[in-house]
């Protein structure tokens, strides 16, 4: 079986920001970065945030960074890093139902939406403040005795004042794939029960208590495909905050093509493409849907079609 590493491809794997760690365990950090003129704000509401127009030709989204004191409500606060100048750079985060704190003038943008269109900095900066807001808002309570933890770390942990349990943000990791035939000239993917008619995209699933990711790759493709992994490569990573993934992205080659078959309850479908094929549904000239490009799984089923 081959592992190779390679260079990470997945557009939420593009970070630029300095998260600048060592300071989170600066007592007083947020309430000096809030007192400071020069800091900026990535408001997260649900899983969006604030976008604005460009100003140059693109008609790419450009995430709104605004001021401390253009922030109505009551957010979670937590600190995200440090940009180029040093300046930081902090999180308010909100819940889905909550009024708009914030103008937006390009409206709100969903991560899952507009991630793959972003550049780099934004990209990592969107998908870092995701995460971490979805852990604020979603899971205030210590996990063992149901009291409200105090926020830590600049809001990168919380301690339970009665038990005395710390707790920090979850990260579950799965893995996804992209299936090639024996000859590699054709890619599997399948066609999940909960999507529309279609819509195809790369076999994923959990890893496992005291699973390998070599192993939940061999048990997911030959679940939900009946496809024997012949050999898989590593090709990259990115967190997926639906709501705390951790994706690793692999591509694999069959044993067999003909032991393809889906499993009739997660997958209901599956195909086998041609290059011909996947470019015509990326380039809009097929009924085939495939995924969105701030996904992984576009990025495993382009590089796969471009022959990288």
């Amino acid at each position: 079986m081959i592992v190779q590493p390679q260079p990470p491809t997945a557009p939420l794997a593009r970070a630029a920001i300095d998260r600048a760690a060592g300071e989170r365990t600066r007592e007083g950090l947020l309430d000096e970065a809030r007192a400071d003129p020069t800091t900026r704000v990535l408001v997260v509401k649900g899983d969006a945030a604030p976008l604005e127009p460009r100003t140059d030709d693109s008609d790419a989204p450009r995430l709104r960074l605004v001021a401390v004191g253009d922030v109505s409500g009551a957010p979670a606060w937590a600190f995200l890093g440090r940009a180029e100048d040093g300046a930081a750079v902090l999180l308010a985060a909100f819940p889905e139902t909550a009024d708009d704190p914030v103008v937006a003038p390009g409206g709100w943008g969903r991560l899952r939406v507009v991630g793959g269109d972003l550049d780099a900095a934004d990209a990592g900066l969107f998908v870092e403040g995701l995460a971490l807001a979805r852990w604020l808002v979603d899971e205030p309570f210590c996990s063992a005795c149901g009291t409200r933890a105090e926020v830590r770390q600049a809001g990168w942990s919380r301690v339970c004042p009665e038990c005395g349990r710390e707790h920090f943000p979850r990260t579950d990791p799965a893995i996804i794939v992209a299936v090639m035939s024996v000859d590699g000239e054709r890619l599997l993917l399948g066609s999940n029960a909960m999507w529309g008619q279609d819509r195809y995209s790369c076999f994923a699933g959990f890893v496992e208590a005291g699973e390998s990711l070599e192993a939940a790759v061999t048990r997911e493709i030959a679940e939900e495909s009946g496809i024997r992994v012949a050999a898989m490569t590593y090709r990259g990573s990115q967190s997926w905050p639906y709501p705390r993934s951790l994706m690793l992205g692999f591509r694999a080659q069959a044993e067999d093509d003909d032991d393809a078959r889906a499993d009739g309850e997660e997958i209901v479908q599956i195909r086998w493409f041609t290059r011909d094929e996947i470019g015509a549904a990326f380039a809009g000239e097929s009924e085939v849907t495939l995924p969105g490009t701030a996904s992984i799984a576009h990025a495993l089923i382009r590089d796969w079609h471009e022959g990288r």
